[in-house]
């Protein structure tokens, strides 16, 4: 997502918003309840011990992706856990207000992320990124965020090394995916999608040389219109 928007759609032929980033963690847990119906002759001889085993698995898994996507936000923020909401410290409320925020101010996603990656940086220590300022309405939002990270059981270089470990400066960006398509298609020209495997080889790893890389699309150069089967 180049503006975060838990709305977006990947398909242009999803057009009720089925598949929606924000509808993911619930399409998911359908699709796995479609596979695990597939595998139940698998599973067991017994026609209702296999569905007993199938369910157990399927309804284990919106408890195991709150986890998981909770670790990973975590991670991004550079926070040794996720507490939820105990006691003074509501992580809840500030991941939830971070991501409408997000969405308020049309920010992109990666690099919303990389900014915070920097602020978190010591000033000498910092990549020099071209990521953009966050917007003023973040003032706050940030000083919560600042406090909790003080309050953290890692250290400042650890709380940092998990962030750039877990936002990546280079993502296959719509548009870059799309050049290298045409240019290979149109004109059997492979050169766009080998440096574009160069740049995603390392997506962590700031390279100065692939800084456009990084950017968003300009107007121009915006995809309208994606597949699922891209």
């Amino acid at each position: 997502m180049d503006s975060y928007d838990p709305a977006t759609v990947f398909s242009s032929i999803d057009h009720g918003g089925r598949y929606a980033y924000g509808n993911q963690p619930s399409i998911a847990h359908w699709n796995l309840a479609g596979l695990a119906q597939a595998l139940l002759p698998l599973l067991a001889d017994d026609q209702d011990k296999a569905v007993e085993l199938a369910q157990t698995a399927v309804n284990g898994f919106p408890a195991r992706f709150i986890s998981a996507y909770q670790n990973t936000l975590a991670r991004k923020l550079g926070l040794s856990e996720y507490r939820g909401n105990v006691g003074d410290c509501d992580d809840d409320a500030l991941v939830k207000d971070l991501l409408e925020l997000m969405a308020q101010e049309r920010q992109d996603f990666t690099l919303c992320f990389l900014r915070l990656t920097e602020l978190a940086t010591p000033l000498s220590d910092r990549r020099g990124l071209p990521a953009p300022e966050l917007p003023g309405s973040f003032s706050e939002w940030l000083t919560r965020w600042e406090q909790r990270r003080a309050d953290d059981a890692l250290s400042e270089p650890e709380s940092v090394a998990m962030m750039r470990a877990a936002n990546p400066v280079f993502i296959p960006r719509n548009h870059r995916v799309e050049q290298a398509i045409e240019s290979a298609v149109n004109h059997n020209d492979f050169s766009g999608f080998h440096q574009l495997m160069d740049v995603l080889a390392k997506p962590c790893d700031f390279r100065e040389e692939f800084a456009d890389f990084l950017m968003p699309p300009g107007n121009s150069d915006k995809v309208f219109q994606t597949f699922c089967g891209t």
